[in-house]
């Protein structure tokens, strides 16, 4: 392992924080005038330009990215004061905020990776060398030779290594709730998930039910509904820590409480009284497991294409068309099913959202209703609730099963779950990153060559470091979103950059325990095979990056209050 310098490298250095609220300012800086330029470049008339902001796409995702590195810079300098003020600022988490700082504003003014071959750069936005040298102010230059100089991250090494891993939790900034119910759901997570998850997951089989009754016992299904119907009454940022630590185990039982998540929300949100008093105790309870049949063939995420039709006959619907990507369909006893009532209606006012019950199936009758047949989708990851094609034809649904008992209201209830699935989502995606940091560290410390551990390789040992970095800043883009969730106020632009930013740092964090595996880690049997695959998906499902891009670039662009 690297050899401790005679000093840590915090010692001597400027105030972090004070730094770090200097590079804030400058990427401030760079995000308005870029803002300005690209606005007039999309615009005709004073008005965003449809066709424009498509020929100018690959700038305008490159604003988006832009905009989340720089509200990850914000939450760094915002954590940096906290921790400080709390007395918690300790080597570690100083260690990790310098290496954020200093690696992202490098890659801001040096290119920022929207993918692995795409590289935004400050000149895309027609600015010139003279104006972006004006932003490398005295605090941006400190904090860059700071945070990529060899000896930080050598000193962040040291200290992980020596702890295990554990020094990073530590420096998670929770308070002392979340801090004990991230142990507990940690603890049953590597007691109960990891040992087996490996093994589940290449024998393709769902997630095993007591494992689901556990969860419910551990009240993960009711986390943030509220008492009054049977659930704790928690917030959204208890969700992103029960999330990350059933992912960090396996992605599959960190998505279980997704499905739940967002029935209740649309339940909450749009359900009438008795919809409420009904389903949602069911739901905290673990008594039923919900799924989302949203998507369809062909339509991805133009939602407002959906086909799938809602005929009223009487006292029930029925359900004509076809589904795909349903998670976990075969054991769901409640689909929350989006479809068309209004056939004239071609746009997102024809939908409606139900809550449609079915009959829970098995492995050798999956779907024991009629009306409803469908056959299992083979993935690489994100295996251990199957995904499925569902063909529907008669199904019913009971007429006191539309949510909210109006029509034409579904594309609107389901807008307003789209924060918190995004948030949850960036909060899985740190738990997954968490895993390949897991391992790589392991194994670099075990692994031997050429007499000693490949920690002490700096090639190996800088991908460990970013690891630890880019997990700090995901972390905290989540738990700032989750709280901006939990005071009502609007959250879209937050919780799309972490869904945003997350995602790439899973699969980053995920490819680099691979390299650090060599060549056992393309064999199936290390489980960092499986976290590599399981990373693939974040980046695609709850809106694919690109498409999250445009939704956060088109905010900016019109002025985000």
């Amino acid at each position: 392992m690297p050899s401790s310098p005679s000093r840590t490298a915090t010692e001597n250095q400027p105030d972090i924080t004070k730094l770090a609220n200097g590079g804030l300012l400058a990427s401030e800086s760079i995000l308005a005038a870029v803002s300005s330029r690209l606005r007039t470049r999309v615009s005709e008339g004073g008005k965003l330009s449809a066709v424009t902001l498509e020929t100018e796409q690959f700038a305008v995702h490159g604003l988006a990215w832009l905009a989340t590195y720089v509200e990850a810079i914000r939450q760094l300098a915002a954590y940096s004061s906290r921790m400080e003020a709390e007395g918690k600022f300790e080597e570690t988490a100083q260690l990790l905020v310098q290496i954020g700082l200093g690696e992202y504003l490098a890659q801001i003014f040096g290119g920022i990776p929207m993918s692995q071959s795409e590289t935004v750069r400050l000149s895309s936005f027609g600015l010139s060398e003279e104006q972006i040298a004006s932003f490398r102010t005295p605090a941006v230059q400190s904090l860059i030779a700071a945070g990529t100089a060899p000896a930080t991250r050598a000193r962040l090494i040291d200290l992980i290594s020596t702890s295990d891993g554990l020094a990073l939790f530590g420096a998670s900034g929770l308070d002392e709730t979340l801090e004990a119910m991230r142990s507990e759901m940690q603890r049953f997570s590597s007691e109960q998930v990891l040992p087996y998850a490996q093994g589940w997951h290449l024998a393709n089989e769902y997630v095993p039910l007591e494992i689901i009754e556990r969860m419910s016992d551990l009240g993960v299904f009711g986390l943030t509904i509220p008492e009054e119907f049977g659930g704790l009454g928690l917030g959204k940022e208890s969700m992103c820590v029960v999330s990350e630590e059933l992912s960090r185990g396996w992605i599959a039982v960190g998505s279980l409480g997704t499905r739940s998540e967002i029935a209740a929300e649309l339940i909450l949100a749009g359900g009438t009284d008795a919809q409420k008093t009904k389903w949602l105790p069911k739901i905290a309870s673990g008594e039923i497991l919900p799924t989302a049949v949203f998507t369809e063939p062909n339509t991805g995420s133009d939602l407002a294409s959906l086909k799938t039709r809602a005929v009223r006959e009487g006292d029930v619907y029925k359900i004509y068309g076809n589904k795909t990507w349903i998670t976990h369909p075969v054991r769901a006893d409640l689909m929350t099913l989006l479809a068309r009532t209004n056939p004239n209606e071609t746009g997102y006012k024809g939908l409606s959202m139900f809550l449609a019950e079915k009959p829970r199936g098995t492995a050798e009758n999956p779907f024991p209703a009629q009306g409803m047949s469908g056959g299992e989708i083979e993935v690489l990851g994100y295996r251990g609730m199957k995904e499925y094609e569902i063909a529907f034809d008669g199904f019913e649904v009971l007429a006191e099963n539309l949510l909210g008992g109006i029509e034409g209201q579904g594309f609107k209830q389901l807008m307003q779950t789209f924060e918190s699935a995004r948030i949850q989502t960036a909060a899985r995606a740190v738990g997954v990153a968490q895993s390949a940091l897991d391992l790589a560290l392991r194994y670099a410390k075990e692994r031997n060559q050429f007499g000693k551990p490949i920690l002490s390789f700096p090639r190996v040992s800088d991908k460990i470091a970013m690891m630890a970095a880019e997990i700090l800043i995901a972390r905290q883009l989540v738990y700032h979103a989750a709280r901006e969730k939990d005071s009502g106020r609007r959250c879209d632009l937050e919780a799309g950059m972490a869904k945003l930013l997350a995602a790439r740092i899973a699969w980053a964090a995920s490819d680099s325990a691979v390299q650090i595996h060599g060549g056992n880690g393309f064999a199936l049997e290390y489980p960092v095979s499986r976290v590599l695959c399981d990373a693939r998906i974040l980046s695609i499902f709850e809106g694919a990056a690109e498409i999250q891009a445009q939704v956060i670039a088109r905010r900016l662009l019109e002025g985000a209050n």
